[in-house]
């Protein structure tokens, strides 16, 4: 199964891509490391946001899109910008997405511990979030 891991930052979604097959996990390359939307109050922008993170599960042949989840409250909640960018990935059609939540992630990492380290996967820093998003959903 090949999915993609989403942590969205701010105005962008970074992404991860990972695929589990014959219990063998691997991080195929990827033309994007990370989406921006440019201008969130117009509707262009986002449809061009959607289109390309849409073009991207097309290409790639994502079965799932696994998208780290955000308080809608409090100290650490997303923005609104979070929000419609998390909007946009779930209403791709071709796709189907899920929400994990950090409590769910921290359970599948003390029950499926990451079998390498972070700094000899070859993903920039950035991407730690999001390859751990992942790992933990293919993880069973």
């Amino acid at each position: 199964m090949r999915v993609c891991g989403i942590e969205i930052k701010g105005s962008e979604a970074i992404l991860c891509l990972m695929t589990l097959k014959d219990g063998l996990f691997d991080l195929p390359e990827c033309r994007q490391t990370r989406l921006a939307l440019s201008n969130d109050k117009d509707a262009e922008s986002l449809q061009k946001f959607q289109f390309n993170l849409a073009k991207l599960v097309e290409d790639y042949k994502i079965e799932q899109l696994v998208i780290k989840e955000r308080p809608q409250k409090g100290k650490f909640a997303g923005g609104a910008v979070g929000f419609k960018i998390e909007a946009a990935i779930q209403l791709i059609n071709s796709c189907p997405s899920q929400i994990l939540s950090g409590n769910a992630i921290k359970e599948k990492l003390k029950q499926h511990p990451l079998p390498v380290d972070f700094k000899d996967t070859g993903l920039k820093g950035f991407q730690e979030t999001a390859f751990i998003i992942a790992y933990a959903f293919l993880a069973k």
